[in-house]
C-alpha cells in the first residue's frame, strides 16, 4: 500500500515537473496519523528507512571526486565554504529574530546551509549543462557541503548530548573515530584492493558485498557513536579509489532510490502537521532567504573572485533550496533530544517549499538572469580583460568560444595544423591554464554584447563557438554580422534537432562532437579490416 501511493504521489510530482521527494514527503503525511491514519510509527519502515539513508551516504562517499574540485579549482573551495559560513551565520540570525530558540535555531541554520546534490544533478543534467562553467562549479561546491554535513553529523553525535553525557564521554567518541580511521585506511591500502579484484569476477557478489559494507560499516559506526550515517559515508569514501566504484555505484543507484522511498514516508508520517501549519510564517521567510539571499550570496562570493555575474548568477540559483541532508539532520536532532517536532515540521516545510519551487527556477535560470542582468552587475568585479584591452595586434585565423574538454583539444589540434588560433573563455582558471600552457587564451563570454565589437577580425577566417546552446550561438552569431563579421560560423550542437535550428538560424556550419568523434572511431576500427567486412559493418 506504502509504495502503491509512493508511486501515485511520484507520479504527480513528475506532472508538475517537481523532484520526486516532494511527492514521497506529501504520501508520507498522507498516510500518516495526521491525515488518513492508515500507517503509524512502524519498525519495518524505519529500519527500511535507516538503511537507506545508509545507502544513500554509501553512494555519495562512492562518488566523492576530490578531483573535480581540484579541476574547477579554488572556487569551489571558497564559494563552497563562504557560502555555507554566510547563510549559516544569516540564517541563525534570522531564526533567532523568528522567535525560535538557541538550539533549535542552530539546526535550521545548519538546515538552511545545504543545497541538494541529487537534485542539482538531476535538474542540470534535464538542462545538459553539467558541463558548462556553472554546473561544474556548482558540483564542486555540492561535493563540499556533503563533505561539511558528514561533518556535521559527526560532531553532533558526538557532543549530542554533551550536558548528559559529559565532555570526557564526547572526547573519547572523536579518539574512537580517529581509531576507526586509521583502521579503515589500514583495510583500504591492504585489504580492499585484493578483494574486490577477486570478487569483480562475480558482479551479484561484489554488489552484495558493497550493501554488506555499507551496512557494516554503519552499524560500526552507531556503535562507536558517531552515527549510521557517517560510517556508511566512510564505507563509500573507502571504496571510492578502486576501479570498480562506478560499476558498484550504477548498480546500487535503484536499491538506494527505493531503500530512500522509507525515508521519506517515515519523515511524512513523523511530521504533524498542526505544527508545520503553526510555522508556515518563518517557513516562508526562510524560504524566501534560501530562494533569493543564497543565490546571492554565491553571486557575490564568485563576483568577488572575477566570475562574470551571469556565471554567478547561473551558480548561484542552482543552490537556491536545502538538502535531502537537512531533513536527515533534523530528524537526527529529534532523535538526539536536541529539537522537537516543531522545528523537525518547519524545516520540512522549508524543505517543500523550496524544493518545489527551486525546481521551477533552475528551469527557468537564463530567462531570470535575462530579467535581472543589469543590477546583477554590482556583484561583478574588474573582469580578467575588458573587451577594449585586446592585443590590437593579434591577428588570428580562427577564434574558438569556449576552452572546455571539446573547445580545447579543438585548438590544440589546430594549433599543432600551424594555424594562428585565439581562444575566448570566462573561466579565469582555464584562462590561466591554457596560457602558461603556451596558447593565447584572453577573456570573453560569448554572451557578452561588447565582446564581437571589440574582437580582432581583420584576419578571421572562422569563428567557432562550443557552447552547445542555440540561443547563446545564435545570438553570438547575429552579434557578429551586426558588427559586419561575414566569414564562416561554426557552433556546436547536442543532436540532430539542435543542429536543424541552427542551420535555420544561417549558421555556416553545425558540429556534432559525439557523433562526429563516433564517425571518426568508426573510420580507425574499420580502416585495416577487409572490404568484404567493412561492407558488413
Amino acid at each position: 500500500m506504502l509504495l502503491t501511493v509512493c508511486v501515485a504521489f511520484g507520479a504527480l510530482a513528475a506532472l508538475l515537473k517537481q523532484p520526486l521527494i516532494v511527492g514521497f514527503l506529501i504520501g508520507g503525511i498522507v498516510v500518516g496519523p495526521q491525515v488518513t491514519g492508515l500507517v503509524g510509527e512502524s519498525e519495518q519502515v524505519l529500519l527500511l528507512a535507516t538503511v537507506g539513508i545508509a545507502l544513500l551516504l554509501f553512494v555519495v562517499g562512492l562518488k566523492l571526486d576530490i578531483g573535480l574540485i581540484r579541476r574547477v579549482g579554488p572556487v569551489a573551495l571558497v564559494a563552497g565554504l563562504g557560502q555555507v559560513a554566510a547563510t549559516g551565520a544569516i540564517g541563525f540570525l534570522l531564526a533567532l529574530l523568528l522567535g525560535i530558540q538557541t538550539v533549535p535555531a542552530i539546526y535550521v541554520a545548519v538546515a538552511l546551509a545545504f543545497s541538494s546534490t541529487v537534485i542539482v544533478v538531476k535538474l542540470l543534467s534535464d538542462k545538459r549543462e553539467t558541463a558548462d562553467l556553472h554546473g561544474r562549479i556548482a558540483i564542486g561546491i555540492l561535493i563540499v557541503q556533503d563533505l561539511l554535513v558528514i561533518f556535521a553529523m559527526i560532531g553532533l553525535n558526538a557532543f549530542g548530548g554533551l550536558e548528559e553525557r559529559g565532555v570526557a564521554q564526547g572526547v573519547a567518541i572523536l579518539l574512537r573515530g580517529g581509531l576507526f580511521l586509521v583502521g579503515l585506511g589500514a583495510i583500504m591500502r591492504w585489504v580492499l584492493p585484493s578483494l574486490l579484484h577477486r570478487m569483480a569476477h562475480n558482479p551479484e557478489l561484489m554488489m552484495l558485498f558493497a550493501i554488506a559494507w555499507a551496512v557494516a560499516l554503519g552499524a560500526a559506526g552507531e556503535a562507536l557513536g558517531f552515527s549510521v550515517e557517517a560510517g556508511a559515508f566512510l564505507a563509500g569514501v573507502s571504496l571510492a579509489s578502486t576501479p570498480y566504484r562506478d560499476a558498484i555505484g550504477n548498480r546500487l543507484t535503484s536499491v538506494r532510490d527505493f531503500l530512500i522511498v522509507f525515508f521519506f514516508i517515515e519523515l511524512g508520517i513523523l511530521l504533524d502537521i498542526s505544527n508545520a501549519l503553526e510555522q508556515i510564517g518563518p517557513a516562508i521567510a526562510l524560504s524566501l532567504f534560501v530562494l533569493v539571499g543564497k543565490p546571492l550570496l554565491v553571486t557575490a562570493i564568485m563576483g568577488r573572485m572575477g566570475y562574470p555575474k551571469r556565471v554567478s548568477f547561473l551558480t548561484g540559483v542552482t543552490l537556491g533550496q536545502i538538502s535531502e541532508f537537512s531533513l536527515i539532520l533534523a530528524a537526527l536532532g529529534v532523535s538526539l533530544g536536541q529539537i522537537d517536532g516543531s522545528t523537525l515540521g518547519l524545516i520540512t516545510a522549508v524543505g517543500l517549499i523550496t524544493i518545489g519551487s527551486s525546481a521551477y527556477v533552475i528551469d527557468k535560470s537564463h530567462w531570470i538572469y535575462g530579467r535581472l542582468s543589469g543590477p546583477l552587475g554590482i556583484f561583478e568585479r574588474r573582469r580578467v580583460v575588458k573587451p577594449d584591452e585586446f592585443d590590437l595586434d593579434l591577428r588570428p585565423e580562427i577564434i574558438v568560444f569556449g576552452l572546455g574538454r571539446f573547445g580545447g583539444a579543438l585548438m590544440e589540434r589546430l594549433v599543432e595544423s600551424g594555424i594562428d588560433v585565439l581562444g575566448l573563455d570566462i573561466d579565469p582558471a582555464t584562462m590561466r591554464r591554457r596560457t602558461a600552457q603556451g596558447f593565447r587564451v584572453i577573456y570573453g563570454d560569448a554572451e557578452d554584447p561588447e565582446v564581437p565589437a571589440s574582437l580582432p577580425l581583420a584576419n578571421v577566417r572562422w569563428i567557432v563557438s562550443t557552447l552547445r546552446r542555440n540561443d547563446a550561438n545564435i545570438a553570438l552569431m547575429q552579434a557578429l554580422r551586426h558588427r559586419g563579421y561575414q566569414e564562416g560560423f561554426a557552433a556546436a550542437a547536442d543532436g540532430q534537432r539542435a543542429s536543424a535550428a541552427l542551420h535555420d538560424a544561417g549558421v555556416t556550419t553545425v558540429l556534432l562532437p559525439f557523433q562526429d568523434a563516433a564517425a571518426e572511431a568508426a573510420d580507425i576500427l574499420t580502416r585495416d579490416l577487409p572490404e568484404r567486412d567493412i561492407q558488413a559493418l
